[in-house]
């Protein structure tokens, strides 16, 4: 007699990956770990997209009812939410004229990289702005009832922090330390008009490295959410055509040693890879060398701890990682 060969129980890795693409395949996923993976999903920004993908492209796939229910709530809530704060940005700026405001992160990004406004969370509006800048956008954005307000210390800072009781709005004068660098970043960037003719997005190299800059600020403590965002910049936004294709290698290596960002940048690619191996081709030729040791260092102590799936539990960088990461 022949058994029929079962198919393997999905692991919550499985899930997390099945979950978070843009083009899922259709498969049996009722015995994954889903009292496990909704929490965490939630945590971690992932709700919104997972519920998408069982609702309408996976046909439930198996999942229980009461998983499908609750993300399905959060997808809502998400879209609902996202649309205020993208709308009621889009109205404060969208009469200012012959200024760069360049938006970085979710605000850019969840119409930017994912086919759809309701599967990224947008948490707070960041924006970069030459130095000079800083205070009288702070004073045009008081007119609409955004009033500065103290940052969360959890936060990465900025010079501005203003809030309307809903939204965070992050004013940044500064973005790598360096202002020639910080100048020619605004002077790439991209007409961004559906929130206004002032608005801008950076230049596809440059928003990788902003964002790898951003998830090093943050000692790499950031949803997973994060990595799909790095995911969908390094193969160049294909599903919504917002770039002309992927990062140009040459230009995206030499301007992470610019930027002084090979070590973070290092760590990043190998996290994604990680998470995602069919990036590995992607990856392979951006990976900036770096000594043997500090690769090790770097991947034992810091990748392995943030590529792992499910983990709750905060992640403390020792002193030598923080050595390894920094300089470029």
């Amino acid at each position: 007699m022949h058994r029929e060969k079962q198919a393997p129980v999905p692991s919550l890795l499985d899930l997390f990956r099945v979950l978070s693409s843009f083009s899922p395949a259709r498969q049996d996923l009722s015995k994954g770990p889903w009292e496990q993976y909704v929490d965490w999903a939630i945590s971690q920004g992932l709700a919104p997209l997972a519920a998408y993908n069982l609702e309408y492209r996976l046909g439930g796939a198996g999942a229980p009812a009461w998983a499908r229910d609750r993300m399905l709530s959060i997808y809502q809530g998400s879209l609902n939410d996202n649309v205020l704060k993208l709308v009621n940005f889009k109205r404060a700026i969208d009469g200012l004229e012959g200024r760069n405001v360049v938006l970085l992160g979710a605000a850019t990004f969840a119409e930017s990289l994912y086919p759809h406004v309701g599967f990224r969370p947008v948490l707070d509006i960041r924006v970069l702005v030459p130095p000079m800048d800083v205070e009288p956008f702070a004073r045009f954005l008081s007119q609409v009832e955004l009033m500065p307000v103290e940052a969360p210390p959890d936060l990465a800072p900025a010079e501005q922090v203003l809030s309307d009781g809903r939204t965070l709005v992050f004013v940044h004068g500064r973005l790598t330390g360096d202002r020639a660098v910080d100048r020619a970043a605004i002077d790439r960037s991209l007409p961004n008009p559906v929130y206004g003719p002032s608005a801008r997005k950076l230049a596809l190299e440059d928003a990788v490295l902003a964002h790898v800059l951003l998830i090093a600020r943050a000692s790499f403590e950031v949803p997973m959410l994060e990595w799909i965002d790095l995911r969908e910049l390094l193969l160049g936004a294909p599903s919504t055509g917002a770039f002309a294709g992927p990062p140009d290698s040459a230009t995206l290596t030499a301007r992470a040693k610019e930027w002084k960002l090979n070590r973070p940048f290092y760590a990043a690619l190998s996290v994604v890879e990680r998470l995602f191996p069919e990036l590995e081709k992607v990856v392979a030729p951006l990976k900036p060398e770096l000594s043997w040791p500090v690769r090790e260092l770097i991947d034992r102590l810091l990748v392995s701890p943030v590529s792992q799936v499910g983990r709750t539990e905060g992640l403390t960088l020792e002193e030598t990682v923080r050595h390894a990461l920094a300089g470029a």
